[in-house]
């Protein structure tokens, strides 16, 4: 996930030290209990205590035993899947909808299950609505509705460049020249997507500034022209 995620300050955390081999698989319960609850004692591992969430530090422990970094974009994947709310935060329910839904209740299948997930949303029409996601993701702050640049450039290399690197390339070089915006809000990141989708590049013979575009992608495309980027 973006660098923001990987910065915020964590509540002390009480989560238990464990290696991977460690993650627990069952939780002790009652005598004649019919179910044991796989998935709430794999929370447990790495929930903090206190807030009964898996807050930053216990993400990073959850990475490292998936054998990813906290900025892959898998995780930001997972967040998706969790319809997690807050950044770096996964609540109880979130994170059994999300490890239902993956049928993972152990590391060893979640981590089996992470590379289906990628394929599943880069591929199919829900793509769209985890690029979506993603912005969201990152408003962090109450009434917030703009992202600054430095991180909507990370963000769009993570989650935009695999599937349109020239054009993300490009973008992002252009985001860092221009001095007119310093955030960007959530339609301006939608039309991003739109952009890469339906525009031919880099000759752009297509594109029709009389159409529905924001003005950064206009300013975008002039700047494109007079540097003839390729």
């Amino acid at each position: 996930m973006p660098r923001a995620t990987s910065k915020r300050k964590a509540p002390p955390s009480t989560s238990a030290s464990v290696t991977s081999s460690d993650v627990v698989s069952t939780r002790p319960g009652k005598k004649g209990k019919k179910e044991v609850d796989k998935i709430g004692s794999l929370f447990d591992v790495y929930a903090n205590k206190t807030l009964d969430m898996i807050d930053p530090e216990g993400i990073v422990s959850l990475c490292s035993h998936l054998g990813v970094d906290h900025t892959d974009v898998r995780i930001l994947m997972l967040a998706w899947k969790m319809k997690a709310e807050k950044q770096g935060y996964f609540s109880r329910e979130e994170w059994r909808r999300g490890l239902k839904d993956l049928n993972a209740d152990t590391i060893a299948k979640l981590k089996k299950a992470l590379p289906g997930l990628e394929k599943e949303l880069m591929a199919t029409s829900k793509f769209e609505d985890f690029y979506a996601f993603a912005f969201q993701y990152c408003l962090t702050e109450d009434r917030q509705k703009s992202v600054d640049i430095e991180t909507v450039c990370e963000l769009l290399s993570l989650v935009l460049g695999p599937k349109y690197r020239s054009q993300v390339d490009v973008l992002i070089k252009y985001l860092k020249v221009q001095s007119e915006y310093r955030a960007l809000n959530a339609d301006q990141w939608r039309h991003f997507y739109r952009f890469c989708k339906e525009i031919s590049f880099p000759d752009l013979e297509d594109y029709d500034s009389d159409q529905a575009w924001p003005v950064i992608i206009d300013n975008l495309v002039e700047w494109m022209k007079e540097n003839k980027q390729s």
